[in-house]
């Protein structure tokens, strides 16, 4: 975006107002930017609890559930990087003035997906096409 839009500091996006405008997209540029802030500071401290402590714990049980909770915490830092990806190209979406629209039918994917999940690329309905072509194809695979 070209210059950033100042919200008022109780802004909610509303169904009433035009949809995706600069307010609404702001608002949830803003939104994404805060999450993927609180994600990477998340990162840090799941890197930092890796690198601290050894696996040179005497007892074989100590040193199991010290690897276990590593594995657990690599899990989690793939997720985190995973999700700053689908961020980014949220962020990307909104710089292309594709961001709210429903990337197969072209539709708004409404206010209230958004809100609830920001990197949303479909609709509800072509989510849930989406979760039906999956499910008859794993009920194939049986």
């Amino acid at each position: 975006m070209e210059a950033s839009i100042i919200l008022p500091p109780d802004y909610k996006p509303s169904e009433d107002e035009e949809y995706m405008n600069d307010y609404q997209v702001e608002y949830f540029r803003q939104k994404l930017l805060n999450w993927k802030k609180e994600l990477i500071g998340q990162s840090k401290d799941t890197l930092d609890d890796l690198r601290q402590g050894g696996l040179n714990q005497p007892d074989d049980i100590d040193r199991a559930s010290m690897e276990t909770d590593k594995a657990i915490d690599l899990r989690t830092k793939d997720r985190i990087r995973k999700l700053i990806g689908k961020i980014d190209e949220a962020l990307q979406r909104i710089e292309d003035k594709e961001y709210g629209y429903c990337e197969e039918t072209g539709e708004p994917i409404g206010i209230a997906r958004l809100e609830a999940r920001p990197i949303a690329t479909l609709s509800v309905e072509a989510q849930e096409r989406h979760e039906r072509m999956e499910k008859t194809y794993d009920d194939d695979a049986i």
